[in-house]
């Protein structure tokens, strides 16, 4: 996307929608807001736009006025022509627009296993990274990514059940509230779009995937390490194994769809935890957390 002129860039965009490649889904966006479309031109720009391929989702920005507020600009978002949640301030368009993907991804697939989870990719196997909001999933992904892992989510593992492999569906890593400058500091060559305040989550900043982890999102890989991290300020590090049974607990309730899929999900979630190396991840310090890791997936 980066490669066209933005005005043709926002032209897709307010006219037929630009179709863009999220692994191995294809997204509709329409808007026809300016300062979104430039903050996705900036963080969007290593994705591939597709033309005749179908579409899975249909999504739009598009501007509400409020009779309790007439003077304060407010948007709402759409998936395919209906309104998924109540307006919002007009400024928090790209978090809306974020989560209203994440949203239509959680509620419409399920031929997939869905695991609230970040995957990284090392050496040719994936290492699953489970854990409830507020755990430091999402920054910890963040810096694995820039000191050579590869993207594939900070928000869902996408697991096939019957061929046992995660499919890669790198997209915007999304930092809350003390986040965003931790990975300032840690990460200068990182690139954030702009802070968007006030959101139910608090400040949120989102993180713009590495170009190579977009450019290989059609390479599945199978797990070998299931980390469940827990960010606890000031805390030595500890990484312990855990017991295939608290890891099957653990992992079965971090799924979006586990009791859907019924059998299918138990059976798929007992083999990957039979093949892979599980632990429980306490960390305070990037740098201690990463060697820890590291020790991990460079050890086949």
């Amino acid at each position: 996307m980066g490669q066209i002129p933005f005005s043709e860039f926002f032209s897709l965009l307010s006219n037929q929608g630009l179709r863009a490649k999220m692994g191995p889904f294809n997204v509709q966006i329409r808007t026809a807001s300016s300062t979104l479309a430039e903050h996705l031109y900036s963080l969007y720009g290593n994705y591939e736009l597709v033309e005749r391929d179908l579409v899975e989702f249909h999504v739009q920005i598009s501007p509400v006025r409020l009779i309790k507020k007439p003077f304060s600009p407010y948007a709402r978002f759409f998936l395919d022509g209906r309104s998924l949640f109540p307006p919002f301030p007009a400024e928090q368009a790209l978090a809306a627009l974020e989560w209203g993907i994440n949203l239509a991804i959680a509620a419409r697939i399920n031929h997939l296993l869905l695991f609230h989870s970040a995957i990284v990719e090392r050496n040719g196997y994936a290492v699953i990274l489970p854990a409830w909001p507020g755990s430091g999933k999402t920054t910890l992904c963040t810096a694995l990514v820039h000191r050579g892992y590869r993207l594939f989510s900070d928000e869902f593992g996408l697991m096939d059940p019957g061929r046992e492999i995660f499919l890669p569906i790198p997209r915007l890593m999304p930092l809350k509230n003390e986040s965003i400058r931790a990975i300032r500091n840690y990460l200068p060559e990182a690139t954030l779009g702009p802070e968007i305040r006030n959101t139910h989550k608090g400040t949120i900043a989102h993180v713009r995937p590495p170009t190579e982890s977009i450019a290989r999102s059609d390479e599945t890989a199978k797990a070998k390490w299931i980390i469940f991290p827990k960010w606890v300020s000031d805390a030595p590090l500890r990484l312990d194994p855990l017991s295939d049974s608290e890891a099957f607990l653990l992992l079965a309730s971090n799924s979006f769809n586990y009791e859907v899929l019924g059998e299918t999900s138990f059976q798929a979630v007992t083999r990957l935890i039979r093949s892979c190396r599980c632990y429980k991840l306490i960390y305070s310090d990037f740098d201690a957390a990463l060697t820890a890791i590291g020790a991990l997936t460079d050890d086949i």
